[in-house]
């Protein structure tokens, strides 16, 4: 994988490693669902099957997401997140940096710790919006609810400019073989608190905190990469009684998010290897798979069950796990980031599909500062070749018309361009559907979003092939025909207007549409052709009958 990276590190060391600091910010619930993934253990919160294990199909659910009311008051992450990287055990040995500032450990044999580095540190960057579809979820709502009100200023916050604001590598001790929960819990405890010798105790267990414990090559973490462990990755917090090998951890500081990320690569193509690219460039493509899956339910249920899951326990993340590239909507994909490009799942959003749910990479941002509303013009439908046109309109806070706004779009079908005035324009040439993402700014820096869909048909067929181009038959003998044809830009054409003759001996049926068959003569022997004629164009195949 090449990463194009820019950015600088400040280098703190300590006692037991080092780490990288950069700003911290101080910031009744149902009864618990367990997600049939977790395998009868009530701690894998927005566990990652392995690939091929899912236990029924999650991603195929169209139970929206509710809100769990909260854990001590907490439901999501407000705040901007901010992770944590704990890279645990002296296994991981030597610590160094490379030319991008990140830090990269000598018993780190297939580079995960870069990598996840770089995820991190470049979310909220470049205009990403995967980040955006977590921020439709909020806390402050009733528990059940299934959306949030436009006055909500509690939704989950978008990680601008990016949400890495600490690594640590421990080498204080080894990392257990097979650790269990509550040590891995302990460790997030430990990690807080060697934070808080430098940013203090309030940033350091402040609650939009998420503390990744990343186990070096060759353990099992809670058993993962064993028959007990059929999973990748979960998430949880310290305060989960269910806990084994101690329940809940001990933090007088209050409690912690965190996530028990294995070293994945161990497990290969099971946790993504290779899932989105092939090759080299896909052998961390589990990594930030895994590891965003886990970042995004954190952040959408913060301390579980207490924010946004279904009623089967699944969450975010879980509903659309291992969709696989090029499938249609939701697949998985790459994204790009200030510090390169990486393999990501979509994210379930209860207000895709006019509120139906469904699983998606990219959403506006939704602000918890009040910005503009960009009306939405429905979805739209064009034919290729032939002029479109749509007038954007966005509304101020006050309620007003927004007669300063500037506009954006992204994901306009090619041949359609817009306007600083917001007007849709041109003549599109390519079919298919497009998720097109119009974003208004006015005159105060204030913006907002939306989406819609825009689908192009192809154009009129202007050439027809017909396969297959030759067929011989005895006496009596079938073949079946086929045409295509294509419009102006090479787009796959209809073919339900197709007519077809013939000058072979026998019989052709039905006369239109995109196919026909013919029947050879019982009783005459010869040769002719068999043709498909659509607006006025023609291709023919030969037929011999003998």
């Amino acid at each position: 994988m090449l990463f194009n990276r820019v950015r600088s590190v400040a280098v703190v060391m300590a006692l037991a490693g080092a780490c990288l600091l950069l700003p911290g910010l101080a910031s009744a619930h149902r009864a618990k669902p367990v997600s049939a993934n977790a395998q009868g253990h009530p701690w894998r919160n927005g566990v990652v099957p392995r690939r091929g294990a899912h236990v029924g199909s999650t991603a195929a659910s169209t139970s929206e997401l509710s809100f769990g009311g909260g854990i001590d008051g907490v439901g999501v992450t407000v705040q901007p997140p901010h992770v944590y990287l704990v890279f645990w055990g002296s296994q991981w040995g030597t610590q160094s940096t490379n030319t991008a500032g990140e830090y990269t450990y000598s018993g780190d044999t297939k580079q995960m710790a870069p990598d996840l580095q770089a995820f991190f540190a470049g979310l909220g960057t470049a205009s990403e919006t995967w980040s955006g579809v977590m921020t439709q979820y909020c806390q402050g709502v009733a528990t059940g609810a299934q959306t949030c009100p436009s006055s909500s200023t509690a939704h989950v916050g978008y990680p601008a400019g990016g949400a890495l604001a600490g690594v640590w590598e421990d080498t204080s001790s080894a990392a257990p073989s097979h650790a269990t929960a509550h040590a891995i819990g302990a460790e997030a405890v430990n990690a807080a608190n060697h934070f808080a010798t430098t940013i203090g105790v309030a940033s350091a267990f402040s609650s939009e905190n998420q503390y990744f414990i990343v186990s070096p090559t060759g353990t099992h973490p809670d058993g993962f990469d064993t028959a007990s462990g059929d999973f990748c990755a979960w998430h949880d917090y310290t305060g989960d009684t269910t806990m084994d090998g101690g329940g809940a951890d001990a933090s007088p500081n209050g409690p912690l998010a965190f996530t028990n990320m294995p070293y994945v690569t161990d497990a290969g193509a099971s946790c993504g290897a290779n899932f989105v690219n092939s090759g080299s460039a896909g052998t961390l493509d589990g990594v930030t798979i895994v590891g965003g899956h886990e970042y995004a339910e954190t952040i959408t249920d913060e301390f579980p069950a207490g924010g946004w899951l279904d009623s089967a326990g699944n969450e975010a993340g879980d509903k659309c796990a291992w969709i696989s590239p090029g499938s249609g909507q939701g697949a998985a994909q790459d994204i790009t980031l200030n510090t390169g490009s990486f393999a990501v799942q979509s994210i379930w959003a209860n207000d895709f599909n006019g509120g139906r749910g469904g699983c998606e990479v990219s959403h506006p941002i939704v602000s918890n500062t009040p910005g503009v509303t960009v009306n939405n013009p429905g979805n739209k439908s064009s034919t290729a070749g032939r002029a479109a046109s749509v007038q954007m309109t966005a509304t101020e806070p006050t309620g007003g018309s927004c007669t300063s706004c500037t506009y954006t779009a992204a994901g306009l079908p090619s041949g359609l361009t817009i306007s600083s005035a917001g007007l849709i324009s041109g003549t599109p040439t390519k079919a298919g559907s497009s998720t097109v993402t119009v974003t208004a700014t006015d005159s105060g820096g204030l913006t907002g979003s939306v989406s819609f869909t825009w689908k192009v048909v192809a154009g009129p067929a202007v050439s027809v092939t017909v396969s297959p181009t030759s067929a011989t038959l005895g006496l009596g003998g079938v073949q079946v025909f086929t045409a295509s044809a294509k419009d102006q830009y090479g787009n796959a054409a209809s073919t339900t207007r197709v007519t077809w003759s013939t000058t072979a001996p026998g019989t052709l049926s039905p006369a239109t549409g995109p196919k026909t068959t013919f029947t050879a003569s019982s009783t005459t022997t010869g040769s002719g052709t068999v043709t498909a004629t659509i607006n006025g164009h023609t291709a023919s195949a030969t037929v011999t009958v003998d």
